[in-house]
C-alpha cells in the first residue's frame, strides 16, 4: 500500500530536502531520540533502578548498562525501515504475513502491552502526586480544610490521601499541554526537561564522594561481573524491560522519526541513486539522534542507579508503597542536607510529568493508528486522525488519574508495566531482523558489524526475556510455603 494510506505521515514532493554534511548541521537535525530520552528517563529510573540499587546495591550495574545499549540496535533499524518506507510501526507491521483479527496479531499484541503499561502512567501520575504534596504540604491540607463543610467526605478523603488534589492537577496540565501539543512543543519541552534535570543528577551522583556516602568502587567492579541473584530476578527482567529503550520506546521511535520530516526529506521511494543517497544521508543523521539520546539516558540511568545503590542500600531504605517518594527523597537529604530535600521533590515531580507526558503523546498516535489498521474506523482526511489523537491525549492521562487513585502502590504498577515490555521485546526484535532483511530496501542495508550487533541484541533480548520469564512463571506457580 502506498504511505499516504498513513497520514499525516505521506511523502510529497515539495518536502524532499538534501542531507546536512557536517556533524553541526547534522546535530540540528536531531530531536526524536531526545522525546525518546524523555519518556525513558521517567519512572524506570527513578522508581525501579533507584529500587534496584537500594535493594541489591550494585549487582545489577552490568545489566542497566547493557540494558542501555543493547536494545538501541533494534531502535536504528526501526528507524531504516521507517524512513526507507514512510510507515509507521503499526502501519509497517500489519502487512506481515501471519493471522489477523481485523489488524495483524502482533498489532493486538501491542494493543495488549499498551494497555498494561499504561498502569506505568498511573505511578507518574500519583508519584507526582505524593512529590508535590510533599514540597507543599499546607496545600492539601487548606483544600481540606475549606471542603470540612460542604463537603466533609471529601476533606476527610483528601486527608487521607493528600496527594491526591496533585495527582489532579498533574492530569489537567498534561491534557492541557497535549491537546494543543504539536510535534515542535513536544520536541522542546522534552529537550528542556532532559538536559536540566540529566545535569542536576548527575552533578548530585559527582559530588557524592565529598559526602558520609561516597562510591563504593570495589562494589562498583563487583557489579560490572554478570552476577544475577536469583532473588532479584524479577525486579531485574522489570528493570531489563523499562531501563534503556523499552517495548514501548520501540514503537513509539518511528513514529517521532516520521512527523519530524526524516522519511519526508529522504522522499518517496524510488529506483534512481538520488533517493538512495538522500535516504542514506538521513539514516546517518537517524543513527546521530539515536546514539546522542542514548548517551543522556544513560548517563541519567546510572546516575540514579549510583544514587540508590550508594545512599539508601547502606541504610537498608527500599522504596515502596506511598512512602516511595520521601523514602527516596533520602538520597539526598541524608547527602547534601535537609535544603536539598524540596530540590529533590520537584525535580522527581518533574522527571514523571515529563514521562506522563511523552508516554500519552506516543500512546495516543500508536491508538489513533490501532483503530484505523482493525478496521473500527475510517480517516477520509488527515485532520480526522488529529481529532481522534486529541481524544486520547484527553483519555489516557484520566485513566492514569483514576489508577493512581485505585492503586496505592506505584513500584508494583511500574514493575507490572516493565514485566509487559519485557515480554514483548522479543516479538519487535524479530519484527526488526525481518524488515531488515526481507523488507528494507537493499541499497541501505546496514553493514556487516550492524547486522552482528542486530543479531546479538535479538538473541540476547530473547534469551534474558524467556530465562525471566520462566523464572518468574514458576514462582507464580510454586505451592505455598507452610510456616513450621
Amino acid at each position: 500500500p502506498d504511505a499516504a494510506e498513513y497520514d499525516p505521515y505521506a511523502l510529497p514532493n515539495n518536502a524532499i530536502q538534501e542531507p546536512p554534511v557536517s556533524l553541526w548541521a547534522a546535530l540540528k537535525k536531531i530531536g526524536p531520540g531526545i522525546i525518546l530520552a524523555g519518556s525513558i528517563v521517567g519512572s524506570g529510573e527513578l522508581l525501579l533502578t533507584t529500587s534496584l540499587g537500594a535493594k541489591h546495591g550494585f549487582l545489577f550495574l552490568w545489566l542497566i548498562l547493557f540494558s542501555c545499549v543493547i536494545k538501541v540496535f533494534v531502535q536504528t533499524e526501526l528507524g531504516r525501515y521507517a524512513i526507507s518506507s514512510g510507515k509507521p510501526t503499526l502501519g509497517a507491521i500489519n502487512e506481515l504475513p501471519g493471522p489477523r483479527f481485523g489488524a495483524h496479531w502482533i498489532v493486538w499484541c501491542w494493543l495488549i502491552m499498551m494497555l498494561t503499561t499504561i498502569s506505568q502512567l498511573g505511578a507518574m501520575t500519583g508519584t507526582v502526586g505524593q512529590s508535590l504534596n510533599l514540597a507543599f504540604p499546607n496545600v492539601s491540607a487548606n483544600i481540606a480544610h475549606s471542603a470540612d463543610y460542604s463537603l466533609p467526605w471529601l476533606a476527610d478523603w483528601i486527608r487521607a490521601r493528600p496527594e491526591t488534589p496533585w495527582a489532579v492537577l498533574t492530569c489537567l496540565t498534561a491534557v492541557a499541554l497535549l491537546w494543543s501539543g504539536s510535534y515542535r512543543r513536544i520536541e522542546l519541552i522534552t529537550t528542556v526537561l532532559v538536559v536540566g534535570l540529566t545535569f542536576i543528577t548527575l552533578t548530585a551522583t559527582c559530588l557524592l564522594p565529598a559526602t558520609k556516602y561516597p562510591i563504593p568502587w570495589p562494589e562498583v567492579a563487583e557489579g560490572l561481573t554478570f552476577i544475577l541473584p536469583a532473588a532479584g530476578i524479577a525486579a531485574a527482567f522489570g528493570a531489563f524491560g523499562i531501563t534503556g529503550v523499552g517495548a514501548s520506546e520501540l514503537f513509539y521511535y518511528p513514529y517521532w522519526c516520521l512527523e519530524k520530516g526524516y522519511a519526508r526529506y529522504a522522499g518517496r521511494r524510488e529506483s534512481n541513486e538520488d533517493w538512495a543517497r538522500r535516504a542514506r544521508g538521513w539514516i546517518r543523521v537517524m543513527h546521530l539522534d539515536a546514539w546522542v539520546s542514548m548517551i543522556v539516558f544513560t548517563i541519567s540511568t546510572v546516575a540514579f542507579y549510583f544514587m540508590g545503590a550508594a545512599v539508601l542500600h547502606p541504610q537498608q531504605l527500599y522504596p515502596e508503597g506511598t512512602e516511595m517518594i520521601k523514602t527516596l527523597s533520602h538520597m539526598f537529604q541524608d547527602t547534601f542536607g535537609e535544603w536539598t530535600v524540596i530540590v529533590f521533590l520537584i525535580g522527581a515531580g518533574a522527571v514523571l510529568f515529563k514521562t506522563l507526558y511523552i508516554s500519552s503523546a506516543g500512546n495516543s498516535r500508536l491508538l489513533a493508528d490501532f483503530l484505523s489498521l482493525s478496521g473500527v474506523v475510517r480517516y477520509a482526511r488527515p485532520e480526522q486522525r488529529a481529532v481522534m489523537i486529541r481524544r486520547f491525549s484527553l483519555l489516557l492521562p484520566v485513566i492514569a488519574l483514576i489508577l493512581s487513585v485505585v492503586f496505592q502502590d506505584p513500584k508494583a504498577l511500574v514493575t507490572v508495566g516493565g514485566f509487559a515490555q519485557g515480554l514483548m521485546l522479543p516479538l519487535i526484535s524479530g519484527v526488526t531482523v525481518f524488515f531488515r532483511y526481507r523488507r528494507t530496501d537493499r541499497r541501505i542495508t546496514p553493514g556487516l558489524v550492524l547486522d552482528i550487533l542486530l543479531w546479538v541484541a535479538f538473541v540476547l533480548i530473547t534469551c534474558v526475556a524467556l530465562y525471566a520469564a520462566w523464572n518468574q512463571i514458576g514462582k507464580w506457580t510454586a505451592p505455598p510455603v507452610v510456616a513450621k
